[in-house]
């Protein structure tokens, strides 16, 4: 691939994403870091794209409106919430992370008897109407693109708290860099979740396979169950089978 080829399709491939690790960008393109590193000041120098700690964002974030990632793929992440409802028992603690994917667990649970810990803003305001559920908020900073409650007061709030199983989101998952996330301020919050659970749920549709996002905020050796709208890759299968996680999927 020539320069000018590559840098266009370095801006494609990042405008798609949003933001992009270094890594990332070497292995998707095949060249090395150095030439990663040319290629991004190129597009940086044109003010196309922005430097970001271990990588590079788009200049103006294209943040797909809340309302709109809710609706895309509502069919999958309904899959997903009923599949992971099955794991919540009365009496649980739980925490539930942010996303639109957790926000759709509420109709699964709404009458049960359980305590939840959530960032998610939208979780906790149409969980009200239910006094059988016990809804502790995290505060902290509000993160208007995903509506949750983040950074570092958040993670010291889940600091307090144990809970018995955690159920949560992420922009994208592969077997070399782990569960990741697009947002450093969301990614303490869910490393510090992860210390915290006796069990961890990934929650994932289909499309988040084989892809990273800029951080890992835990490993597959920190999960008991990914779970996801159907059969993931057989790599991932086997991997469950060697590492002690298990994957559930619709039959």
């Amino acid at each position: 691939m020539m320069k000018a080829q590559r840098v266009t399709a370095i801006l494609e491939y990042v405008k798609e994403k949003e933001s992009v690790s270094l890594d990332e960008l070497v292995d998707r393109f095949g060249v090395s870091k150095n030439t990663i590193r040319r290629d991004i000041q190129e597009l940086v120098d044109e003010e196309q794209l922005v430097k970001v700690y271990g990588g590079v964002s788009i200049s103006k974030p294209l943040t797909v409106p809340y309302q709109d990632r809710k609706v895309k793929q509502f069919h999958e992440k309904q899959k997903l919430a009923k599949l992971a409802a099955e794991f919540i028992e009365d009496g649980d603690i739980i925490f539930l992370d942010s996303g639109t994917t957790t926000v759709e667990l509420l109709d699964f649970i709404k009458y049960k008897n359980i305590t939840i810990v959530t960032n998610n803003l939208d979780f906790t305001l149409d969980a009200s109407a239910y006094p059988n559920l016990n809804i502790y908020s995290t505060g902290g900073v509000f993160e208007r693109s995903t509506r949750s409650y983040v950074g570092t007061e958040s993670a010291e709030v889940i600091q307090k708290y144990n809970f018995n199983k955690a159920f949560m989101a992420s922009t994208g998952l592969s077997l070399d860099k782990g569960i990741t996330n697009s947002s450093p301020l969301e990614t303490q919050v869910k490393a510090k979740v992860i210390q915290k659970s006796e069990q961890v749920f990934i929650l994932v549709d289909h499309t988040k396979f084989d892809k990273y996002a800029l951080t890992t905020y835990c490993n597959f050796d920190d999960i008991d169950y990914l779970i996801t709208d159907q059969e993931p890759p057989k790599a991932y299968i086997t991997h469950s089978e060697q590492n002690q996680y298990e994957v559930i999927y619709p039959n």
